[in-house]
């Protein structure tokens, strides 16, 4: 019995079927609420409304200037727009809130100029996000509804040589509380510095809560991938200081809405590529929530509240992240809000292999350029073991002759046939397992690669070469899927057959249907497969060549 061929492609067999299982759950059809393209037809103003906020719960920027003579009102459904190297953001002068959000440094499709759109709000779809003052004095808890805040200008831009962009608004309630909400934008960055700063001119206590939430509806995610109407994961995520990281789907926001006490942490909203995030002041107590509106999906804070003694000023600041999942920006801007790149339960694998794989991108310019060297280094660390597996499996391809006569000799005695089988090896100093170490080995890097290429935006429409403009995407005609499929063939050739002919059928069709398997995988996947295919090809015929000279 041929134990070792049935351990082999069944390792291979539950690898790839796990990989399914992870590719279905992360890019499977999800439930139809989560892709249902919204219909509702509210005017941004209605977007605002106040049943969305959340309820009060019971630094050294602490200045402001007072607002300045030619501060204006912009005009009724007319957004105050920013724009700065990376962002452009509009903001509402209801509520002084940012909604709208385009990312310069991404292009929606490729090859196309148009900058790709996050945060928006019109009649098809609803992504902004809402902050401000709430509890006993705040203006966005207001029985008239939401402040209407002045400003300088309608249109600001960073100048070029400039590192930062302060974008104040400015707003006094009937009582003559000022405030002022800045907006400060830095040069090469997707963080949005926010900073509230109340003027209590009156002769009373002020008292209020900062907030923070983003709002979105259930349309489907614009950056998703497009074949077969595969999702990506769409929805919500929590840090705390009992839990780092946790996704927090909507569904289960309608139906268990989430609230957590903490000092430090933040809430995101996450999409394929793409993350907006609130990052409340950390050290101090704060609610992390997440709870539906009708066809609103609502995740955000409430700060502690605060008093202002009369006479005096005070500062309430946060942080707005909105951009593409770079590690290096989430980790400038909070404790683990680089975990929304979510590497799976590889992740301790995956860091490393993204690290050498940006590594080798910067000196070659070429992500798959990269991913084929990435192979090289995979194959080199793993050259001996490799080396004796296929030395194992040439010295059982040459001894084939021998064990079809055990079974010509033995028949039906399975006992005796096996016994007989393992005394060959034994003195022919075959290791009937040796063949499937390479590929066990090498699974947790194939999935942590996997893992790599769905959650890199770096690895969005990165070209590689001739037809594959983008290796996150299935090659378009199926070249690469083909050409793994003939390696895999070209492997079995190099095998020894398996003694049981039903094994031996079986094992032709392997090919095949890990050939269709991979019709819909990224490129950059397939491309890494092929690669490590031909290159175990090499190896192993030179020592398949080497065994059979031997005496």
């Amino acid at each position: 019995m041929d134990f070792r061929r049935y351990f082999l492609w069944g390792a291979l067999f539950v690898s790839g079927y796990l990989l399914f299982l992870q590719w279905t759950q992360d890019y499977g059809p999800q439930s139809q609420q989560s892709v249902v393209q919204a219909t509702q037809t509210e005017s941004a103003t209605n977007a605002s409304s106040d049943t969305d906020l959340p309820n009060a719960v019971h630094s050294s920027d602490t200045s402001v200037n007072a607002i300045p003579s030619n501060a204006k009102t912009i005009a009724p459904g007319k957004l105050i727009e920013v724009t700065t190297d990376t962002l452009k953001v509009s903001i509402d002068p209801v509520g002084g809130d940012i909604v709208g959000a385009a990312l310069l440094k991404y292009t929606k499709e490729l090859g196309q100029p148009d900058p790709f759109v996050i945060l928006e709000n019109d009649a098809a779809h609803t992504y902004i996000t809402q902050s401000g003052l709430i509890g006993p004095n705040g203006p966005d808890a207001s029985p008239d509804g939401r402040p209407v805040y002045q400003s300088d200008k309608s249109s600001y831009a960073l100048e070029q040589g400039k590192d930062s962009l302060d974008v104040n608004l400015y707003y006094t309630d009937a009582q003559g509380v000022k405030y002022t909400k800045t907006f400060r934008f830095t040069q090469g960055n997707y963080r949005i510095r926010q900073l509230i700063t109340v003027d209590n001119t009156t002769n009373q206590t002020w008292r209020g809560n900062l907030f923070g939430q983003i709002k979105r509806d259930n349309s489907p995610d614009p950056s998703q991938a497009t074949s077969m109407g595969l999702q990506p994961y769409l929805g919500g995520a929590i840090s705390d200081e009992d839990t780092k990281y946790e996704k927090v789907s909507f569904d289960k926001m309608e139906e268990e809405p989430v609230k957590v006490s903490s000092e430090k942490g933040w809430v995101a909203v996450l999409q394929h590529y793409f993350v907006t995030a609130w990052v409340p002041e950390q050290g101090k107590k704060f609610t992390l929530q997440a709870r539906t509106n009708g066809d609103f999906n609502l995740i955000g804070f409430t700060g502690s509240a605060v008093e202002i003694a009369p006479g005096t000023q005070g500062t309430l600041s946060s942080t707005f992240f909105v951009g593409p999942k770079l590690e290096d920006h989430l980790e400038a801007t909070a404790e683990n809000l680089d975990l929304t790149v979510d590497y799976g339960w590889l992740w301790w694998l995956a860091k490393p292999i993204f690290w050498l794989l940006t590594l080798i991108q910067s000196v070659v310019i070429n992500w798959g350029v990269s991913i084929i060297l990435i192979v090289v280094c995979v194959k080199a660390i793993f050259f001996k073991l490799s080396a004796t597996s296929y030395r194992s499996m040439a010295k059982m391809r040459k001894f084939g002759p021998e064990i079809a006569k055990l079974k010509e000799q033995y028949g039906d005695d399975r006992q005796k046939m096996s016994a007989a089988m393992m005394a060959l090896y034994k003195k022919e100093k075959i290791n009937p397992l040796g063949g499937c170490l390479p590929i066990l080995v090498q699974m947790p890097v194939f999935l942590s690669l996997y893992w790599v290429l769905m959650e890199s935006v770096q690895l969005r429409h990165a070209p590689f070469m001739l037809w594959i403009n983008d290796l996150s995407v299935m090659d378009p005609y199926f070249v690469l899927p083909i050409l793994m499929g003939l390696s895999m063939f070209g492997q079995q050739m190099l095998n020894p057959s398996p003694p049981d002919p039903m094994q031996a059928r079986l094992m032709k069709l392997m090919p095949i249907a890990f050939t269709f398997f991979f019709l819909w995988f990224p490129a950059g996947l397939v491309l890494y497969w092929v690669t490590n295919n031909s290159l175990s090809i090499v190896q192993q015929y030179i020592i398949t060549k080497r065994i059979e000279k031997e005496d």
